[in-house]
């Protein structure tokens, strides 16, 4: 038997749908396939997150769920004590709110004269039952690398059945945004139209890139030659390769802008900047280097490095 999915997701039986989307996403996220790379627990508790999501998504499902007209399967529950033989019957809503009732062998769990006074109302009701329906939305949420938001792809989501769908990530695309599949979702019922699958993106954190906004930042380790001589230095971009100068004497925060070097154009919104901040970095020690700051005098003009910080202190009162 199916474990409950209530329990599933941590959640309570007066959960509103806005708990249980956020419950799901939470842990979908945690336990995604491509997350969890060979950890059938994982792999089996992504399923399982799915399934009770796919019941408690449902208001319908979710309703005959907590009446205990279905089990965590889906499946129809045995009939009611003392009812005989039988089975669920759907019906039309009726006076009481009550949308399904017992029909079958043993006692009627039906009020007797109900049925015969509301004929053609209850029939109108199994009538709509077999008419053709649209298919329910499927809800996934795919992970992706963040390079592949700045320069498009197409990534394979893998589904809790071992089905797969290739989704089109377009350039520009953030956590949170959810691209819709038309027709990829549930089947139709009856004939009618299949529902569509809705793939909310969620962008993994990236070794060396972050995007701020529209622009995207990168750290630059440079050495002490670079930033004293003002060379020029490789920078990698999401682009590319690219070729900047360093000014003469920069320090350690400095952040320098290469323009069009961020995220893509989109629509009437120019490409964006890719702001790098240079690190200095002084190495291993150096005999060589040290013999020279050894002898070396800085010309007059130079100043004490830290003399914004005593002026700081001083002016707050903070002096010791």
């Amino acid at each position: 038997m199916a474990q409950d999915p209530y329990e599933i997701l941590g959640l309570t039986r007066q959960a509103s749908a806005d708990d249980i989307k956020r419950a799901y996403r939470g842990l979908a996220r945690k336990y995604h396939p491509d997350l969890n790379p060979d950890d059938t627990e994982a792999e089996a508790r992504f399923k399982a997150a799915n399934a009770a999501h796919g019941l408690l998504s449902d208001p319908e499902k979710r309703a005959r769920y907590d009446r205990g007209e279905i089990d965590a399967d889906e499946q129809e529950r045995g009939p009611p004590p003392g009812s005989g033989g039988g089975s669920w019957r759907t019906h039309a809503e009726g006076a009481h709110g009550d949308r399904y009732r017992w029909q079958g062998g043993g006692e009627s769990f039906d009020a007797g004269g109900f049925e015969d006074f509301f004929g053609d109302y209850f029939r109108h009701g199994a009538a709509q039952d077999q008419a053709p329906g649209r298919g329910r939305d499927a809800q996934y949420v795919l992970t992706v690398r963040f390079i592949d938001t700045v320069r498009g792809a197409t990534n394979r989501l893998t589904l809790p059945d071992g089905r797969t769908l290739d989704v089109r990530i377009p350039p520009g695309i953030e956590t949170g945004q959810v691209l819709r599949l038309r027709g990829r979702g549930n089947p139709g019922r009856n004939g009618g139209p299949d529902g569509d699958a809705l793939v909310e993106i969620s962008v993994a954190p990236d070794p060396v890139y972050t995007r701020n906004g529209q622009d995207i930042l990168l750290d630059l380790p440079v050495d002490l030659r670079e930033v004293v001589l003002g060379e020029r230095v490789t920078v990698p971009t999401p682009h590319g390769n690219v070729a900047m100068k360093i000014p003469d004497g920069a320090d350690t925060g400095r952040v320098m802008r290469l323009r069009g070097k961020g995220m893509p154009a989109r629509g009437s919104t120019p490409a964006s900047d890719l702001l790098v901040t240079l690190r200095v970095q002084v190495g291993a020690r150096d005999a060589k280097l040290a013999d020279f700051l050894r002898d070396w005098k800085p010309d007059g003009n130079v100043q004490d490095p830290r003399a914004s910080l005593w002026a700081a202190l001083k002016q707050a009162g903070d002096e010791a």
